[in-house]
């Protein structure tokens, strides 16, 4: 009698165990998303999507991921770069990384670039990575509308919800791009001399190089200049790409020579097409804080710009030290976003609890829900158009 209340007991336990298991599982971030992913829908009349090319170099493994994380949405398509500089090793744990994810595994759009371009902020490999990122989002992803680059040291200043939501009512072939065409001393500087990127044609990446002689301005063209953080249309950067016209291969071509030709590659292609010189905003939608005059990068943001920034208007911000406590109130107080979870939107229906992640279950991925951040940048976006709908040249003006 004892052995068989023994076992009654034990065979009880058991039970009682697998189901507070499987209870624990069903509530899990972890456990298998439900209900099975909603059906992205693209292009008109449903809200724009993103092509996101998120780069870093070595050690910026955890950078990268944080900030995905803060511009996730399902509708859209990112590729992420891990530089040349960075191991094998690093490349594998963000990918480990992102399977830990339930949405990133269910609707499969992030890729991570596994053979790494060489690039140097002041060469024209920067270029050459920028463009081979975005032909990898046209070949995976027929559907994103505009292309936007940040760096490892980025942060956005509202989501995705929000960024959908106001880029809805603009037209989806306009570019925002920070451009002068008053170069000043850049001229001498910038343009005139002839550099090297090693980083082209070298196994390991060096430093750039200087030519003896110098150069005279070009006349088949004008050079434009101005941030090299842009938010371009798919249209613009097929015209690069695939260019039916020949002048972004010859621009291709002279930059391939000019120190930090990403302040000028985008800028000079599409203020010399007559088809597209009407399509540029003049604005990088950045916060930034910079030295006057201005030095080579913005200041570093801290807690004390957090206000200021907040209110900007602007979308994204740089630059941020890894890890600032101002990225925990951004994500706090802006992006709703927990640790090592995606920054939640209308298309999250998971349990709110300090145990689950929110977006770990799902609804309708497009439908949207702005919040107060969309008001301040909805502003920011009307008083570009005004300015855009008064000029009838938008690059024939110097600033």
């Amino acid at each position: 009698m004892g052995a068989e209340r023994k076992w009654f007991f034990s065979l009880l336990s058991l039970t009682f165990l697998s189901v507070l298991l499987l209870v624990l599982y069903s509530i899990s971030p972890f456990s298998s998303p439900r209900p099975f992913p909603s059906l992205v829908q693209l292009g008109l009349p449903y809200p724009p999507a993103f092509g996101y090319y998120i780069f870093g170099g070595k050690g910026d493994k955890d950078r990268i991921f944080r900030l995905l994380l803060a511009v996730y949405h399902p509708r859209n398509r990112y590729v992420l770069h891990l530089g040349a500089d960075a191991t094998d090793g690093e490349r594998y744990s963000l990918v480990v990384a992102l399977k830990s994810v339930p949405a990133i595994r269910s609707f499969s759009n992030v890729d991570v670039i596994g053979n790494p371009d060489r690039f140097s902020y002041m060469g024209s490999s920067y270029i050459a990575s920028t463009l081979h990122a975005a032909a990898i989002l046209m070949k995976v992803d027929p559907g994103w509308d505009w292309f936007i680059a940040l760096s490892a040291l980025d942060y956005p200043l509202l989501t995705q919800d929000d960024l959908s939501h106001v880029f809805s009512s603009v037209r989806r072939d306009l570019n925002f791009i920070d451009h002068n065409n008053d170069l000043g001393w850049k001229e001498d500087q910038r343009f005139r001399p002839i550099v090297v990127d090693p980083g082209l044609y070298l196994a390991r990446r060096t430093k750039i190089f200087y030519a003896t002689e110098k150069r005279a301005m070009p006349d088949a063209f004008k050079i434009f200049t101005g941030s090299p953080w842009v938010v371009l249309s798919r249209s613009f950067l097929e015209f690069c790409i695939f260019g039916w016209d020949n002048l972004p291969r010859t621009l291709l071509m002279y930059f391939n020579n000019v120190m930090l030709s990403e302040e000028s590659y985008f800028h000079t292609v599409i203020c010399n097409s007559p088809e597209l010189k009407n399509t540029t905003v003049n604005s990088d939608l950045r916060y930034m804080i910079w030295d006057n005059p201005p030095k080579m990068e913005p200041h570093f943001l801290n807690i004390s710009d957090y206000d200021q920034m907040a209110q900007s208007g602007a979308a994204f911000a740089r630059m941020f030290k890894e890890d600032d406590p101002v990225l925990d109130m951004v994500d706090e107080k802006i992006l709703k976003r927990k640790r090592n979870q995606a920054a939640p939107g209308a298309w999250c229906t998971g349990r709110k609890s300090w145990w689950s992640d929110t977006c770990s279950q799902w609804g309708d991925v497009n439908v949207l829900k702005p919040g107060p951040q969309a008001k301040k940048f909805a502003e920011t976006i009307t008083n570009l158009l005004d300015d855009w709908n008064s000029q009838s040249n938008q690059c024939s003006l110097s600033r």
